[in-house]
């Protein structure tokens, strides 16, 4: 089983490994019920998707439909403006086959551009504030990827007081000075303010480049049990922080056993000649 700690204020315990349903992205709906099957069995209790994710929702939503109060349901919307955001929130519960999830989010935020629209008048922050009034929600969320997240993520929640971040967290990213320096600002901030802090990216080696792609991520994986094991240690190592599992349902077996093994935080000795043996790299081509 993976052990549980409290997602920010919401007054849940999550599981410290969220189960990330962009896996869901193109699979079968009997692939999808055996991965939920799998995920029950290590006590998870907390599915994170998004409208942009494919048919993810749409395979969730038999499952939802029977389960909802066994989970904290965290869906995401990728749109600027208030009337598209807001009809896609819509769109989603409908897909979800529910009439409200715990945490809506604005999906990766982190173009300036996008950010003055979705945080401006009219824009889609309306949208889900308009949500959380009606029951549509609960709580308010903002997520993003790359090198500006963490300084995008600052911007934001001194815009607004927002329930959840999520942001990438890995071995190779963390030995970026300018980006371990802007994450550790951020996760200092949440952890003061008690904003849940969500992480993404945790098993990634590098970019595919010119590899055939033989798993269902964007980014090429680790693979060996050890390797993952390293990586997702790091990762649950940070107090209070949450791992959102990989986009690969044949992945999640390896993700969910390192993380039922509950360990330290690796030595930064041992981080370096993990960094180096793995050969990771950029998975965001800067």
């Amino acid at each position: 089983m993976i052990r549980t700690q409290p997602f920010g204020n919401t007054g849940h315990l999550s599981t410290a490994t969220l189960f990330g349903a962009a896996a869901f992205f193109d699979v079968t709906q009997e692939e999808a019920d055996r991965t939920l099957d799998l995920i029950q069995t290590y006590g998870v209790n907390h599915i994170d998707t998004a409208a942009s994710y494919g048919d993810s929702e749409l395979r969730l939503g038999p499952w939802i439909k029977h389960h909802r109060k066994e989970v904290f349901l965290a869906t995401k919307t990728g749109e600027r403006s208030y009337t598209k955001a807001r009809n896609e929130i819509h769109r989603s519960l409908e897909r979800l086959q529910t009439d409200r999830v715990d945490l809506l989010q604005l999906h990766c935020l982190i173009d300036p551009e996008e950010w003055e629209e979705a945080m401006g008048p009219g824009g889609a922050l309306e949208a889900a504030i308009e949500a959380r009034d009606q029951g549509l929600t609960r709580f308010i969320g903002v997520t993003g990827h790359d090198w500006n997240v963490a300084a995008m993520h600052m911007k934001s929640i001194e815009r607004f007081d927002f329930d959840s971040v999520l942001l990438p967290l890995n071995i190779h990213m963390m030995a970026n000075a300018a980006y371990r320096a802007d994450f550790n600002k951020l996760y200092n901030t949440c952890r003061k303010r008690k904003i849940a802090f969500q992480t993404i990216k945790s098993i990634a080696r590098g970019p595919w480049a010119d590899q055939p792609k033989s798993r269902a991520t964007w980014y090429q994986p680790l693979e060996a049990q050890e390797d993952i094991d390293m990586a997702v240690h790091y990762v649950l190592g940070h107090e209070g922080v949450f791992l959102n599992t990989a986009g690969d349902i044949n992945l999640l077996p390896r993700i969910l056993d390192a993380a039922s093994r509950d360990e330290a935080l690796p030595s930064g000795n041992k981080l370096n000649e993990f960094a180096t043996a793995a050969e990771l790299e950029d998975i965001f081509g800067s």
